[in-house]
């Protein structure tokens, strides 16, 4: 029984964990884009081009060279 507990909380600290990373991994690429988009020195055609690097960098970190999107029926 005590290994069940063990595995339990064990499973529970990973979970919390790997929920945190992902929490920070999100919000450094949402606060690069929110930065971006609200400098005002930029021209619209210079965020639009700040974004697309940013999205490119995305990609290079993750080796992704698409990106899935939602079915429009997820969309809220």
């Amino acid at each position: 029984m005590a290994s069940n507990v063990i595995s339990r909380d064990l499973i529970t600290v990973i979970a919390q964990e790997l929920s945190c990373a992902v929490d920070r991994s999100v919000e450094y690429w949402m606060a690069q884009l929110d930065e971006v988009l609200a400098d005002t020195r930029l021209t619209t055609l210079g965020r639009l081009n700040s974004v697309a690097a940013i999205v490119a960098r995305y990609k290079h970190f993750t080796g992704k060279s698409q990106l899935r999107s939602r079915p429009v029926d997820d969309r809220t």
